[in-house]
């Protein structure tokens, strides 16, 4: 199947589960409640999950798929697997039940344990982000599209730093650089952050805690296509699909590569496997 169509297919997916999250999340009539990693999950989870699975199998069934509302699949299965599909019905669930806005839809195809191809839709906003291996990094506002990349570096200026709301900024203290400024911008879900990076509206985005390769997979392929980049905290690169654990290490998303980010951001060796 050609490149361009998985990424009309994904486009395609992204908008229809978008439109079900939005009935749940306008009517208000959903049901939550916290899974077993301490994170919660709704029933509008639930349903832009069938959506896509529904979709996917449908329209690309040769391709298999890990989506995070689905129970794992064993590593011996899919550790021969040289491409699937990865998703995160909802990106910012906690975001969705406050009523921020801050949630998306994402989708993201790995390939030889590398996203290729990410889709990230943001329908509260009427935004999507896409990108694909080599052919850049696009965002979507109500039907235009145009190309995007990070903020070029400017030396002397305040670095941009992407922070949750509910983020302790003594926490992001602890792992910058004392000889440098920065402004902080507040955002919701991971994916949105790291879109913010590739779209220049933010420099970088620390993230400390557990999560998912689903959560980064979709905006990975985003960022990299606009000219930055994602690490673990040892300045190593993510990787995907590599053994019985989908949980990602504590990691750096990075804009700009003229910065001198291992002197601005103290690598630390918390690590979740």
């Amino acid at each position: 199947m050609r490149e361009d169509k998985l990424l009309n297919i994904a486009l395609e997916s992204a908008k229809k589960a978008g439109v079900e999250v939005m009935k749940y999340y306008r009517q208000g009539n959903y049901t939550a409640e916290i899974k077993a990693d301490e994170s919660p999950v709704t029933s509008a989870d639930i349903a832009a999950n069938d959506i896509l699975m529904d979709q996917l199998q449908t329209l690309t069934p040769d391709i298999p798929i890990i989506s995070e509302e689905v129970g794992a699949v064993p590593f011996s299965e899919r550790k021969n697997w040289s491409r699937y599909w990865l998703l995160d019905p909802i990106d910012g669930t906690g975001e969705f039940i406050i009523g921020s806005g801050d949630f998306a839809v994402n989708i993201a195809l790995v390939e030889n344990g590398w996203p290729t191809l990410g889709v990230i839709h943001a329908p509260d906003h009427k935004l999507t982000y896409y990108g694909q291996k080599n052919l850049g990094a696009y965002k979507d506002n109500s039907q235009v599209s145009h190309a995007i990349s990070v903020a070029q570096y400017q030396e002397n200026r305040h670095i941009k730093v992407a922070i949750s709301r509910r983020q302790q900024l003594e926490l992001m203290g602890q792992y910058l650089s004392e000889d440098y400024d920065y402004d902080y911008v507040a955002l919701g879900s991971c994916s949105l952050k790291n879109c913010l990076i590739a779209e220049g509206g933010a420099d970088c985005y620390l993230r400390v805690g557990v999560t998912g390769e689903w959560d980064t997979g979709a905006s990975q392929c985003i960022l990299e296509e606009a000219g930055g980049n994602i690490i673990d905290s040892e300045f190593n690169p993510l990787s995907y699909n590599k053994g019985e654990s989908l949980l990602n290490p504590d990691f750096l998303s990075l804009g700009s590569r003229d910065f001198a980010w291992q002197e601005i951001i103290k690598a630390h060796k918390k690590r979740y496997e």
